[in-house]
């Protein structure tokens, strides 16, 4: 990947072109609603959209798929590629199916809630479409394909044959008219003078079935899952331990990282995200609530909490401290651009872009909220300063976007452009009513959670009163995902999904 100023373009103006979901102002927004989790397939064609509500919805595109045809001609194909160079893909609904339903954990006593946390697309063979999905303890794969149902309409009456006789009229009828080699269903190639006896529909149907399910491999709550390359392989993630799992094995998984102490009173920091290298397959790296970064190489040993690199802000690391550093310094969400050399990661106040071979330093740093260092302490009162936002790398890997509050989608290009980037408030309306977000329920065995409430009895004697933030901190774009080869991005705010083109 090449970052300069001729190949990125700074100039990019950014349009709402569809979206889904959106509610009157006086609609009422349901917990089970909200968006939780975002992701395109790796042609395009598709996008998976999970909610709290356990359920997965899918989109397709509009005029059909991005995969190109090899009975086409010449010509067609270049007039296809002119057309698609000026225009953006337009996305329909396809189907939903319910993943995830409530569990209870009755060795813990725990109510597990059904909520998906991450939607990941498999390899497709044979036309089919397979997801993994998970909620906090349970992952699943769901394999989606299109059925096609064959409808045979009544037929009209015979005549000279009373109504009693109707069925085994039609019945002989069938039989006279149809050859043998279609003794196991209806001919549908209807001669003309049968076409005024029997007509047959042909419609489309989407089947969605779950295939395996991973379950009780966690003690903590599932924060990430991600696909290897090898196209056999997975990685899930909870807050001490990442596992490897083959997608053809569910009753057995191995553990690759574990940072569980003996003693927990010794710990110092948990698991936020994990990423596979899109291109060598012994390559992952995950992050950490302290701001690291690690990349680890499967082949030196079987538990891989020996790191091969840790990416480190340096700056960071020597610089003031506060009791809100540690707490901002966690990574939510981390990245891997196409060429595997980059990766970008998000923590609670900045974008940062990392070359994986400078481990001291990143390559860039993009600054989204640090107009509200001032408020830190508010922020933490009322637990947003603990909201986890999602960040996404362009194909080409010379733009990437993340999230922030206002409802508001941040844009950024390497060495072009200002260094505030891009600011496109999420909506078709720029002047709409913003949507609130109903208030998460409290997750339990979550070392996040139990982490945040050490802070909160740690800060409370010393924190100030709570003062009213002028930024509309109910209304987050914490999902997002960027599609993969062209300047398209889905993003969601509450249970809204926009598309924004360039």
């Amino acid at each position: 990947m090449i970052l300069n100023r001729e190949e990125a373009s700074a100039s990019l103006e950014w349009k709402c072109s569809q979206a889904f979901g959106e509610r009157n102002p006086d609609e009422e927004l349901q917990d089970v609603d909200i968006v939780s989790a975002i992701e395109f397939d790796k042609t395009g064609d598709y996008l998976a959209v999970g909610d709290r509500g356990g359920r997965v919805i899918l989109f397709e595109t509009v005029g059909g798929k991005n995969t190109p045809n090899q009975h086409i001609s010449r010509s067609e194909l270049e007039k296809q590629m002119d057309f698609t160079s000026t225009s953006h893909p337009e996305y329909r609904y396809k189907t939903e199916f319910q993943s995830h339903e409530p569990e209870f954990d009755y060795l813990k006593s725990l109510e597990i809630e059904e909520k998906i946390n991450r939607v990941r697309w498999c390899a497709a063979p044979n036309g089919s479409m397979f997801i993994l999905s998970t909620n906090d303890k349970t992952i699943k794969l769901w394999k989606v394909r299109d059925q096609k149902v064959k409808k045979i309409k009544e037929m009209d009456h015979f005549p000279f044959v009373s109504s009693e006789n109707t069925l085994l009229a039609e019945k002989n009828f069938m039989n006279e008219h149809n050859p043998p080699s279609f003794a196991h269903g209806y001919h549908l190639e209807w001669t003309e003078n049968m076409a005024t006896k029997v007509i047959a529909n042909v419609g489309n149907s989407v089947h969605a079935r779950c295939q395996k399910v991973y379950p009780h491999a966690h003690d903590f709550n599932i924060n990430s899952i991600s696909n290897n390359s090898d196209c056999e392989t997975f990685v899930s993630a909870d807050d001490l331990r990442i596992n490897l799992w083959n997608l053809e094995i569910s009753d057995q998984c191995f553990n690759i990282v574990d940072m569980k102490p003996s003693n927990m009173d010794d710990l110092t920091e948990v698991i936020t995200s994990a990423e596979f290298h899109p291109i060598y397959c012994n390559l992952l790296a995950y992050s950490s609530s302290r701001g690291f970064v690690r990349l680890v190489d499967m082949r030196q040993s079987a538990l891989c909490d020996h790191s091969a690199r840790i990416l480190r802000d340096a700056a960071e690391s020597h610089g003031s401290k506060s009791f809100f550093t540690e707490i901002i310094a966690s990574i939510s969400d981390i990245k891997f651009a196409n060429d595997g050399q980059h990766l970008l990661s998000r923590d609670y106040m900045n974008l940062k872009l990392w070359d994986i071979r400078m481990d001291s330093t990143p390559v860039a740093t993009f600054k989204i909220h640090e107009h509200l260092r001032p408020k830190l302490c508010d922020l933490y009162n009322n637990d947003s300063i603990f909201d986890k936002f999602e960040c996404s790398v362009s194909g080409d890997g010379l733009h990437f976007a993340t999230g922030s509050y206002s409802n508001l989608l941040r844009i950024f290009s390497h060495g072009v452009g200002s260094a505030g980037g891009i600011t496109v408030e999420a909506g078709k309306n720029e002047n709409r009513k913003p949507i609130l977000q109903a208030a998460p329920r409290a997750r339990r065995s979550s070392l996040s959670n139990l982490t945040r409430g050490l802070y909160r009895q740690a800060h409370e004697n010393s924190s100030s009163g709570h003062h009213e933030l002028s930024y509309n901190l109910s209304s987050k774009l914490l999902h997002l995902a960027w599609h993969p080869t062209t300047n398209l991005i889905a993003c969601a705010n509450g249970n809204s999904l926009f598309f924004h083109y360039a």
